[in-house]
């Protein structure tokens, strides 16, 4: 996996806590979301891709 990709994941689960923690910036979690899912595409399309390089 690229490093790039899994610094995108983590950022996304830090913000997923942050949000869940406070309520106030409840919009936060949608962002976490929305970047998670976006992380998981980049990664499934470059599984399916078969560009592995190590």
């Amino acid at each position: 996996m690229n490093i790039a990709l899994l610094i995108i994941i983590v950022i996304a689960i830090i913000i997923a806590i942050v949000s869940g923690l406070n309520s106030a910036l409840s919009w936060l979690l949608w962002v976490a979301v929305i970047v998670g899912v976006i992380a998981l595409i980049a990664f499934l399309f470059r599984v399916i891709s078969g560009r592995n390089r190590v």
